[in-house]
């Protein structure tokens, strides 16, 4: 039987490659993570961005209680087995009234890792509704091998280098995800999704943090870092990552810098195989 899970989303997530809502968070938690993280952009002078809005459990204080909460590890172990690493994490705000999107992609073109059993939980700290701009999928994709995908960079795109997939999926195509703030939304890691402007007045939130199962590793000659959350690591395919202990000290900065610095590379190498 599933963690947290109902039967039909874990069985939904097995078949159609997404399960929603599953509540994670109290109202509580929403309201002191979203606090602390709007507190470090104010201390900082400006809103989350790259590079601290990816990886942002080693420097943040509320990135690190999610990647750690026991109900969004439940939810993940539902889709992928007790023995759970996370190799990244994006923060996605879109501010209120604007156009800011994320083109038709699957996570899996941008990591290289094998096999494709990575989880996306994208948690939400404020409402995520269709006018807010919430992700929409295709049910089924993540049975279909990588499709290529280009890059088309602009000021619009979440993405930094644009990537995404060209004339084949429309904006009418696929499924909404809404969630309220507190609830997550899962996704494979092959399953094609997008999203959106945000037409809402408030900011939209979410944290889409990267669960991987110990046994999956990284393809290419860059070895990567990643955290282990639950259970075990039997593997050592990846370069381990420390828990944070005092958010944005010296040590967390370099810390999260050479993660950074590691996932970039591997990004920027990419992978391909002798057939290709």
């Amino acid at each position: 039987m599933p963690k947290i899970l109902t039967q039909a989303q874990a069985d939904q997530y097995a078949n159609e490659g997404y399960a929603f809502p599953v509540p994670a968070l109290s109202a509580d938690e929403v309201r002191w993570m979203r606090a602390d993280l709007e507190a470090w952009e104010a201390k900082q002078g400006h809103p989350l961005d790259f590079p601290e809005k990816s990886k942002s459990y080693l420097l943040y204080g509320w990135a690190d209680a999610l990647v750690h909460h026991p109900k969004v590890l439940d939810a993940v172990e539902d889709a992928i087995g007790p023995d759970i690493l996370v190799y990244h994490s994006t923060m996605w705000i879109k501010e209120a009234h604007t156009p800011a999107h994320v083109r038709w992609h699957q996570d899996g073109a941008y990591f290289f890792l094998d096999p494709l059993e990575h989880v996306t939980a994208w948690v939400a700290l404020s409402e995520a509704s269709e006018k807010a701009g919430c992700m929409r999928v295709v049910p089924g994709t993540h049975r279909l091998p990588m499709i290529e995908h280009d890059d088309k960079p602009s000021p619009d795109n979440m993405i930094k280098r644009g990537q995404g997939i060209s004339d084949r999926f429309d904006q009418e195509t696929g499924v909404s995800m809404p969630l309220r703030a507190g609830e997550l939304s899962l996704h494979h890691t092959a399953l094609v999704h997008c999203s959106p402007g945000n037409g809402n007045d408030d900011r939209r939130m979410g944290l889409g943090i990267s669960f991987i199962p110990a046994h999956v590793k990284p393809l290419g000659p860059v070895k990567p870092s990643a955290l282990l959350v639950r259970g075990r690591d039997r593997y050592g395919h990846f370069v381990p990552e420390t828990r944070l202990k005092v958010p944005m000290s010296a040590d967390a900065q370099a810390a999260h810098a050479d993660a950074v610095r590691l996932f970039r590379l591997r990004q920027d190498q990419g992978f391909k195989t002798a057939a290709e």
